[in-house]
């Protein structure tokens, strides 16, 4: 009970102190703002109306597997594991959680029509055991990294298993939890299955206090869900939004974080006249920042078009021009709707998966600051020539995996970029080793 009140108390100072730049993201950005009664309540569904979906009577073998996935990137990693088990356990009775915003809507999108999806409660003792209470699960699985002392303290209480899936840590979170290691390792002895991405993860895990019979490699997860058919639906629905023809090459520029996107354009600009064959796509990682990039776009006074001003009802062919939409708002320079604009900004959430498959150059974001990277393994799967930036420490492995086996390169910088883009350009069989 002490250490329950311990981590609300810490949660509250917390909250507190964050809670400026809370209230002005929820303003500016509309953060936050949905599932109140969820997160602070823990008034999520109840296991009856979860089994009624399902059509099911409650019996005591009546399983619920509640899945939790922060954000969009855990959401997409559940998509094959929700797959195998609706094939190999359909008596199980899956409910899937998130915490953000974009997250949720990603989770309707995929999940919606077979599961009941909603927001995880916050790690607060009065939540967390309220949402316990009326979901009553089986087991509950947390994706990565989500290890929450109250949450996984209500499920053990109430009899069921807790399992982590695609177990990891970053270094510096790793470093941070060393210092806390009293009050981190009885929450990871509680702990049913860890299931890790590799042998580091593992030893960390256990140095941290996890149950060494408790702990699996598994590699990660990351390749069961990387798609590598360039002719799926998808991606050439997107192919043909775009006019995106098959003279063109594509340099795209994903989950990107500032300055990336400027670097890109930036070396799109260098290199457009000389190579006019190019064509730039652009996909901030956070939807906040779409109209910063665009901001960026309309000072640079380039010719480029939003993904959200596609009318989708619209079939364009693959003649060399494609037609612009009666809503188009892109820089002021384009007005003739004949002229296609070269560089695209996607300002929609949940595509990037399959918006990769058009890329034939890549660069993957969030790598030049101090993100630590995000997945490259879905524009390598496609079969990109695939660059990052030199902070990669959350993919540590994938990144080591391909730079061993010459499947990648590290640019550093604008310039290290724009050198990379122009040899894929002028070397295209330099591209294609890669």
């Amino acid at each position: 009970m002490f250490k329950r009140w311990l981590f609300n108390f810490i949660y509250l100072i917390a909250l507190t102190v964050f809670s400026p730049m809370l209230l002005y993201r929820s303003v500016k950005h509309g953060k936050y703002r949905n599932g109140f009664r969820q997160k602070y309540l823990g008034r999520i569904p109840r296991r009856r109306n979860v089994l009624k979906r399902y059509k099911k009577n409650d019996t005591a073998e009546t399983k619920i597997v509640w899945f939790h996935a922060v954000s969009v990137g855990e959401v997409n990693l559940l998509r094959p594991l929700l797959k195998l088990i609706k094939e190999t356990k359909p008596d199980w009775n899956c409910v899937v959680s998130t915490t953000s915003q974009t997250g949720m809507e990603l989770a309707e999108k995929i999940f919606g029509k077979d599961y009941t999806v909603f927001y995880c409660p916050l790690d607060f003792s009065w939540a967390v055991s309220k949402a316990v209470q009326r979901l009553q699960p089986t087991m509950l699985v947390l994706a990565e990294q989500e290890l929450w002392s109250n949450l996984i303290d209500a499920v053990k209480q109430s009899g069921a298993k807790v399992a982590v899936v695609n177990g990891r840590f970053s270094e510096g979170g790793y470093k941070n939890y060393l210092r806390i290691r009293p009050f981190i390792a009885p929450m990871l002895r509680q702990l049913d299955t860890v299931a890790v991405q590799s042998e580091t993860y593992a030893g960390w895990f256990r140095q941290l206090g996890a149950s060494a019979d408790a702990i699996q490699i598994t590699g990660s997860m990351k390749f069961d869900g990387a798609r590598s058919d360039r002719n799926n639906p998808d991606t050439q629905r997107f192919r043909q939004l775009a006019g995106i023809t098959d003279s063109d090459v594509v340099f795209f520029a994903g989950s990107t974080q500032a300055p990336e996107e400027q670097y890109a354009v930036e070396c799109y600009e260098n290199l457009k006249n000389e190579f006019p064959q190019l064509r730039l796509i652009l996909v901030p990682r956070h939807p906040e920042r779409f109209e910063d990039v665009a901001k960026m776009l309309d000072g640079k006074g380039v010719l480029w078009q939003r993904r959200s001003a596609f009318n989708e009802r619209e079939t364009l062919d693959s003649a060399p021009a494609a037609v612009l939409p009666d809503s188009t708002e892109t820089s002021g320079n384009c007005s003739n709707k004949e002229v296609v604009p070269r560089i695209l900004l996607v300002d929609t959430v949940g595509e990037l998966g399959a918006w990769w498959g058009t890329a034939h150059i890549a660069f993957v974001g969030g790598s030049m600051g101090s993100r630590g990277g995000q997945n490259m393994l879905e524009p390598s799967a496609y079969g990109a020539a695939v660059s990052f930036g030199p902070n990669t420490k959350n993919f540590r492995g994938i990144v080591d995996l391909l730079l061993r086996n010459d499947a990648a390169k590290t640019v550093n910088d604008q310039v290290e970029m724009q050198i990379f883009v122009r040899r894929c350009l002028e070397e295209p069989a330099f591209a294609q080793q890669l």
